[in-house]
């Protein structure tokens, strides 16, 4: 028998998450048999923290419930021929230090995984987020050489490698994070321009100052403000994919925006939202592009890293209030 540790959600959120919301548990794993449908044993090594799970557990989530959430886990036994042990998967078993699988829900890293490249890149830029910045910007933004990319959120997971995206097709990319730091990381990975939004003194004039011409594309993480006063600094015939709305995850009384339909309208723009898991079947193909180009040097990547499964609640907590620099991980 296999003790895990689990981390449940105790509470749904209510408002800012807090640490008195989860619960660390343990549960006792069964033996593996033949002939059963559970034939293999995993052990988290890196596992994911991300935005996306405050509203997901909102919608799909129980109290009591395991937390949602990505893995890159080890095989410990196996009794399933197309698994070895001391293989590495990415899994989505939730926050649990050791999990059981019939193998149909696991992935095996890309092949040519170089073993100086960190296996949590798995969890980011060779990722779920590395594939939402790759469809978000080829094939709902559709951006082309030559046009002006708007990122924000630009620091985090998905964001820096849209901008990196952008840049490798030929664009000029703006990108706007939260902290000095954060800005010169991204000037530091290539984007032309980028400032501190909560340090502007107009965010209408910082965008147009690092854009005169406007946007042909923006991929909006945000949502809320920015996006409100971003859709007018779009050009004609512009693309938006909304990818994410973190500034509005914690609201316990919804925002008030602008309404956006006169710039819609007599820009002729577009917006889409963009959910990654719908373009799964050519997951395969934009890992191998992205694992190609952090190979060559193309791609950065950078990964905020938390030690400890005990730290599962911290580290999500932690994204909310601006703390990772690129991917937050968790290294058990």
């Amino acid at each position: 028998m296999v003790t895990a540790k689990v981390w449940a959600l105790k509470k749904h959120f209510d408002g800012f998450p807090k640490a008195s919301d989860f619960e660390l548990k343990t549960i006792e794993l069964p033996n593996l048999k033949d002939g059963r449908k559970w034939k293999l044993l995993l052990e988290s090594v890196f596992l994911s923290v991300d935005p996306y799970m405050r509203p997901y557990s909102q919608r799909d989530m129980k109290e009591g419930d395991i937390m949602i959430g990505s893995q890159v886990a080890r095989i410990v036994e196996s009794k399933n021929p197309a698994f070895t042990v001391g293989a590495f998967v990415v899994a989505r078993s939730g926050w649990r230090t050791h999990f059981i699988s019939d193998g149909k829900d696991l992935l095996l890293l890309p092949s040519g995984w170089p073993e100086s490249l960190p296996k949590s890149v798995a969890l980011g830029t060779v990722g779920m987020p590395g594939l939402t910045a790759y469809f978000g910007l080829l094939e709902v933004c559709k951006m082309k050489p030559g046009e002006t990319v708007l990122v924000n959120a630009a620091a985090g997971a998905v964001g820096s490698v849209a901008g990196q995206i952008a840049k490798i097709g030929g664009c000029k990319v703006v990108g706007c994070a939260g902290s000095d730091e954060k800005v010169a990381y991204l000037k530091s990975i290539g984007f032309d321009e980028a400032f501190n939004y909560k340090t502007v003194a107009s965010l209408e004039e910082a965008l147009r100052k690092a854009s005169p011409d406007g946007y042909d594309c923006f991929f909006d993480n945000v949502g809320g403000e920015f996006s409100s006063v971003a859709v007018h600094q779009m050009k004609m015939f512009g693309r938006i994919v909304v990818c994410g709305a973190i500034s509005q995850y914690n609201n316990t009384v919804p925002q008030k925006g602008a309404f956006v339909q006169f710039p819609m309208v007599f820009k002729q723009l577009r917006m889409e939202g963009f959910i990654v898991t719908s373009w799964y079947n050519r997951r395969e193909e934009a890992l191998k592009a992205l694992l190609k180009w952090v190979v060559e040097g193309k791609l950065k990547y950078h990964e905020h890293v938390t030690e400890g499964f005990e730290n599962m609640p911290m580290a999500f907590i932690g994204l909310f209030k601006g703390e990772n620099l690129g991917k937050a991980i968790v290294k058990v």
